[in-house]
């Protein structure tokens, strides 16, 4: 299959890796970023903007699938004037951009690396999204790739070609940054955390569970213009995943069981409130019509993800 990919960033670099394990697959990728060492025979070019790209067909050539990654992300506390228009002139008009090249140039189908952002912050207890629940993104970045899905879907209907959009929570693994590779630099120091007392649940996703189901998602035939969320199939407590975690790395977890009340107005009074959503919210996420449909399970558990994730990290603190 030939497979044209977006991006070489968490995500994409990690994708290039395994689907290239394949014989049958030949990959040709584009990113911003210039190229690591890629894997023998990958077609790697660098471009300049993903918005500002003008011969999407000469690049994609007589490729079968896009799968798409690149992406301008999510940014905690955006400074920009209009954040909106940031998030759309890469994500929204960027994304059609490059689809409308693709399904010019003959592309059967287009995978598109969403954020369960489009499905909203957090979840009732016991009431988990599922992937065909109304849509109700609370950012601009979940409302920009709410509107590239549905121009992709209108884009699908017109042309013929198939979309499949894929909706990860929170990703994990190897090389990982931001607040999960900060959690981890905690506890490896021995920081005390008023976080021993949380009772929610969060779904998560490590990066080997995510880039196997995409490559599901390329080639499956009733994958074609499904939406799909994904993860690892088991939900963790925020006090459940720093204990996790600390067994990973091999450290003494110090976990204050500070009521959750406590922390959300201390939260409150500072102007952290997003941050204690985050902590002590729920967000879980319904996986059964992958099963269902694709016939697909996790392929790593979330003990094998976390001790993947924190060999890498102990590695990194080594070099």
């Amino acid at each position: 299959m030939k497979i044209f990919l977006t991006g070489l960033g968490f995500v994409g670099s990690k994708l290039v890796t395994h689907l290239i394990q394949s014989p049958e697959n030949q990959l040709r990728v584009v990113s911003r970023s210039p190229s690591a060492t890629l894997p023998a025979g990958v077609h790697f070019e660098q471009v300049d903007s993903l918005e500002k790209v003008i011969n999407w067909p000469t690049l994609i050539g007589d490729s079968q699938v896009v799968i798409h990654t690149a992406a301008r992300v999510h940014v905690m506390n955006d400074s920009c004037d209009d954040p909106l228009e940031e998030y759309r002139k890469v994500n929204v008009r960027g994304t059609l951009a490059l689809a409308e090249a693709a399904a010019a140039v003959g592309v059967k189908r287009f995978v598109f690396v969403s954020s369960i952002k489009v499905n909203g912050e957090e979840t009732f207890p016991e009431t988990p999204y599922k992937a065909d629940d109304v849509p109700a993104p609370r950012d601009p970045y979940g409302i920009s790739k709410l509107e590239a899905e549905q121009a992709l879907q209108a884009l699908s209907s017109s042309s013929g070609m198939e979309v499949v959009i894929v909706r990860p929570v929170l990703v994990y693994g190897p090389r990982v940054r931001a607040n999960f590779y900060n959690m981890m630099n905690w506890l490896f120091k021995g920081v005390p955390l008023p976080l021993g007392a949380i009772n929610n649940k969060r779904s998560l996703v490590s990066i080997y569970n995510l880039v196997d189901f995409i490559g599901v998602c390329a080639k499956h035939p009733r994958a074609a213009n499904q939406t799909f969320l994904i993860s690892d199939g088991q939900d963790l407590s925020t006090t459940e995943l720093l204990q996790k975690m600390g067994r990973a790395l091999g450290v003494s977890v110090r976990l204050l069981p500070v009521p959750v009340s406590m922390l959300k107005l201390t939260a409150s009074i500072v102007g952290k409130s997003g941050i204690s959503q985050r902590l002590c919210g729920f967000l879980q996420v319904d996986i059964e019509k992958n099963r269902r449909l694709l016939d697909w399970v996790p392929v790593c558990s979330v003990e094998e993800g976390l001790a993947r994730t924190a060999q890498d990290f102990l590695t990194g603190r080594r070099a």
